[in-house]
C-alpha cells in the first residue's frame, strides 16, 4: 500500500475545521498562545462537522431497538444507518458484519475472544499493545521487527510455513505504525496469510484517519479502528469483517440486546437463543451518539476528498521531516528507512535531551502538545532506540531527570485539521530548544516533567 500525491494541488485543500482550533493556553514565560494540537495519533480533535451533527441529533436522543416511541424509532434508524455508512466507508463485502465497540483495543479483544480455541496467532513485536496483548488465551508467535516491507512479508511467510497447516490461524498487523507512521504492506501480507490458510485482521487505528481503507481491495478478513482517532469523540470503535467466527463465538458481553429469546428450563436453569447478527456482541444500551459521530466523520472525510486530504498531509510530512533533518541533534525513528511512505506520525529523539523534558518545554514555552514515552508500543520503541528489552522506561512515565538521556521518544502527529502555523511553530521551537536550550527549569513530579515555577533557565 502506498500513498500517492501525484496530480494533486495541495494548496486548494484547506485544513478541515476542528474543535479547539481557537483555544488559547498560558505560557510559563508569560502571555498566551493558540494551542497547537500535534498529538493526533493519541486522539485527533473532533471535526466541527461531527460536533454539529451530534448537536443537531441530541434533542431527538432515544433508546435504540424495540422502543415504540418516535424518538426510539428515529434513533434506531440513525444507529443502523450509521452501520451502513461505516460499511460503505470501509468497502465491506456484502456478507461482512460491522460491530460497534468502545475502541480499537475493545475491537481486538472482542476478536481475540471469538477466535477458535486451537487458533494460532501471529503478531509482530512492532504492534501497538492493543494488537500485541489481547491474544493471551491463544498460541501466539511473536515476529521480530522487520527492516523492510519485503522482509515483513518474508518473515510472515516463513512463520506460517512452519505452523500446523490444519488448524485455524490469524495474523494481526497494523496498517500504519503509531510510532513511525510508516505504512505496512497490508495487501501483500493478506495474500501471504491466505496462501497459507490463515486469516488477517488489520489494526487501522492510525491508517483510517489518514488514508482510505478498503476491506475488499486489501483482502483482509477484519478491520478495527477507533472513533477518537477518526475525528470523532471518545468512546466508540469498530470491528468490521467476516461474520463466521463472530457468529460461532459466545457473546463478548452477555445481556440484553445480544439475546433473541431467554426461557427458564424445567430444571430451573436458563436457555438463551443469541443473535447471529452484529447485535450478538453489542449487549447493553449502545453508544448511539458515539456510533453516529463515527458515521458523521466517515461522511465528512469522504466528502472532503481523501485524495486532497492525503496530498496536503504528505506536504506537511515532507515539511516536518525536512525541518527536523536540518537539526543534527535530532534522530527520526524509522523501521523501513527515509523513503518509506508514511502518514502524519513522526517520532524522534534529541541528543542530549530527556524526551519528557523536551516535550514539556514544547508545551510550557510554545503551547505545543506532543506525546513523549513509548507510545504503548514498548518493544518497538526499544528496538528503534537500540536498547535492551529489559532497560527502564515506560509509556508516558519517564524515569530520567530533565537533561538526562531517556529511553523514551517524542512523537509529533497531525492530520486533516492541522494548520500550517502549527507545523511552522513546532519546527521553530525544536530549532530554538536545541540551539539555545529551554528558557525555564523543569523537574519531575508524579512521573511527569513539569516547569519549576519561578526558575528561569536562561535570559530571553
Amino acid at each position: 500500500m502506498s500513498v500517492s500525491t501525484a496530480a494533486i494541488d495541495s494548496s486548494v485543500c484547506a485544513p478541515l475545521p476542528v474543535l479547539g482550533q481557537d483555544v488559547t493556553v498560558p505560557l510559563v514565560t508569560g502571555g498566551e498562545v493558540t494551542y497547537a494540537a500535534l498529538d493526533y495519533a493519541a486522539s485527533a480533535p473532533a471535526l466541527q462537522r461531527v460536533w454539529d451533527d451530534v448537536a443537531a441529533y441530541a434533542p431527538y436522543y432515544g433508546s435504540v431497538h424495540r422502543g415504540a416511541g418516535y424518538l426510539s424509532q428515529l434513533s434506531t434508524d440513525l444507529f443502523e444507518n450509521s452501520r451502513r455508512t461505516v460499511a460503505e466507508f470501509l468497502g465491506c463485502r456484502a456478507e461482512d458484519q460491522v460491530v460497534f465497540t468502545r475502541s480499537t483495543t475493545d475491537s481486538l479483544n472482542l476478536l481475540a475472544a471469538a477466535i477458535p480455541a486451537d487458533c494460532q496467532v501471529f503478531v509482530y513485536e512492532t504492534e501497538h499493545h492493543a494488537s500485541l496483548l489481547p491474544w493471551r488465551d491463544a498460541q501466539v508467535t511473536y515476529l521480530n521487527a522487520p527492516r523492510t516491507p519485503g522482509q515483513a512479508v518474508e518473515t510472515l511467510e516463513r512463520a506460517l510455513a512452519d505452523r500446523d497447516p490444519y488448524g485455524p490461524a490469524l495474523v494481526c498487523v497494523t496498517g500504519a505504525s503509531n510510532v513511525t507512521g510508516e505504512l505496512w504492506p497490508v495487501k501483500e501480507l493478506a495474500a501471504a496469510a491466505h496462501a497459507h490458510g490463515a486469516r488477517i485482521v488489520l489494526d487501522a487505528a492510525q491508517l483510517a484517519p489518514h488514508h482510505p481503507v478498503d476491506i475488499a481491495e486489501l483482502d483482509v478478513d477484519w478491520v478495527a479502528f477507533s472513533g477518537h482517532k477518526l475525528y470523532a469523540p471518545f468512546g466508540s470503535g469498530v470491528l468490521a469483517g467476516r461474520a463466521d467466527w463472530l457468529q460461532a463465538a459466545e457473546p463478548y458481553l452477555a445481556g440484553g440486546g445480544a439475546s433473541r429469546k431467554v426461557a427458564r428450563r424445567a430444571d430451573g436453569g436458563v436457555d438463551v437463543d443469541w443473535h447471529t447478527t452484529a447485535a450478538r456482541h453489542e449487549a447493553g444500551s449502545p453508544n448511539v451518539i458515539g456510533v453516529y459521530s463515527i458515521a458523521s466523520a466517515c461522511k465528512a472525510l469522504t466528502e472532503a476528498g481523501f485524495d486532497s486530504l492525503v496530498a496536503r498531509e504528505q506536504e506537511l510530512v515532507g515539511r516536518v521531516r525536512e525541518g527536523l533533518a536540518e537539526v543534527p541533534e535530532v534522530q527520526v525513528l524509522s523501521l523501513f528507512g527515509d523513503d518509506a511512505p508514511r502518514v502524519g506520525v513522526i517520532s524522534f529523539v534529541v541528543r542530549g535531551w530527556n524526551s519528557s523534558h523536551f516535550a514539556a518545554a514544547l508545551s510550557a514555552e510554545y503551547g505545543i502538545g506532543v506525546r513523549d514515552g513509548l507510545f504503548c508500543a514498548h518493544p518497538l520503541v526499544r528496538t528503534l532506540l537500540g536498547s535492551d528489552p529489559q532497560d527502564p522506561g515506560e509509556c508516558g512515565a519517564p524515569e530520567a531527570e530533565p537533561g538526562e538521556r531517556s529511553l523514551n521518544a517524542i512523537r509529533v502527529s497531525f492530520g486533516a485539521g492541522t494548520p500550517d502555523e502549527h507545523i511552522d511553530r513546532f519546527l521553530r521551537a525544536v530549532t530554538e530548544l536545541v540551539r539555545e536550550g529551554a528558557q525555564w527549569k523543569y523537574r519531575t513530579e508524579d512521573g511527569r516533567c513539569v516547569p519549576d515555577r519561578g526558575e528561569v533557565a536562561r535570559t530571553v
